[in-house]
């Protein structure tokens, strides 16, 4: 563990914190301090959408004309409007209007309008995104931020989650906000560990298991050779691609994680009932470790006692 702090500190890594069998087994850096997000608010927002679907606010086969989803011109085209939220959650909604929140390459690698019939073609979209946070804002009624504080935060005990604090991001390319989040390290360890648990906490259920399991399955080959499930990652990737070992971190099948641009992860390992959060701090000039060098610390802590298996 040792060894994996120090190349942590070398990689610019703000913080870590590593949960086993439910306890903080290792922690440095300053893992109460609030950080950028970036694309985990994705699977944030996941865990709010799969309260909403049990309570049958959003049904997952409805269409974005049904949901009366539309945006800026150049509007949604009859074919575009067919994706179902369903398709949003898998980042398969073959909508390519431009997104707020993207980065250059993110939008340099934006398909053309049209190109894809809905449901045909996986592609990280925040187009897709960021309208599931319409849709999930017009469905309940409240706003991301302070159903996260009722149906997560203050039922999980998280420390420094701030519903105030956070704010979305808006401009002329979408009527659709990202709905941006801060977060510290510590809080994120408990949302992963949310998961680890099958959605339960202290024997409470918080985010139906159903949809834990639905989330975390994969559905498309996505980068990277990694796998797409419901706004999460997955180690795992859809037949007939079930080779997981050419993937970057050659995870235990059943793994999974949350992923945002800057250094931002939360890994969650079920068979090893292990969560690994790993935090560069968005605010400060440093340079994020880039994927390789992130598989390498997950090793490394992987690999420590009492970890290994």
């Amino acid at each position: 563990m040792d060894e994996a702090k120090a190349f942590a500190d070398g990689h610019d890594v703000s913080a870590v914190m590593v949960v086993q069998h439910g306890t903080v087994v290792a922690e440095w850096g300053d893992t109460s301090k609030p950080m950028e997000l970036a694309s985990i608010r994705k699977s944030l927002l996941d865990s709010l959408i799969g309260i909403a679907v049990a309570r049958h606010q959003i049904d997952l086969g409805s269409t974005l004309q049904q949901s009366g989803i539309d945006d800026k011109p150049p509007s949604l085209s009859d074919q575009e409007r067919q994706a179902t939220v369903r398709m949003l959650l898998e980042a398969r909604s073959g909508i390519y209007h431009p997104a707020l929140y993207e980065t250059e390459a993110m939008a340099a690698r934006r398909p053309q309008r049209f190109s894809h019939a809905p449901g045909t073609f996986w592609y990280y979209n925040n187009w897709d995104f960021n309208a599931l946070g319409t849709i999930y804002e017009k469905a309940t009624g409240t706003s991301i931020y302070d159903a996260f504080e009722d149906e997560i935060a203050r039922k999980i005990g998280m420390q420094d989650y701030d519903p105030h604090a956070q704010h979305k991001v808006r401009g002329r390319a979408s009527v659709h906000p990202a709905y941006t989040f801060r977060m510290s390290t510590r809080d994120l360890a408990r949302f992963a560990l949310l998961f680890l648990d099958g959605g339960r906490w202290n024997g409470q259920e918080i985010v139906p298991q159903q949809w834990v399991g639905d989330s975390t399955t994969p559905y498309s080959d996505a980068d990277h050779g990694f796998g797409y499930g419901y706004l999460w990652w997955t180690a795992d990737r859809p037949p007939p691609a079930t080779d997981a070992s050419a993937n970057a971190f050659r995870l235990p099948t059943g793994a999974y994680f949350a992923w945002g641009a800057g250094g931002q992860y939360a890994f969650v390992i079920p068979q090893e009932d292990l969560v690994i959060v790993e935090r560069t701090d968005r605010d400060l000039p440093l340079k994020s470790p880039r994927l390789h060098e992130v598989a390498n610390l997950i090793g490394l802590i992987r690999q420590a006692e009492p970890f290994k298996r």
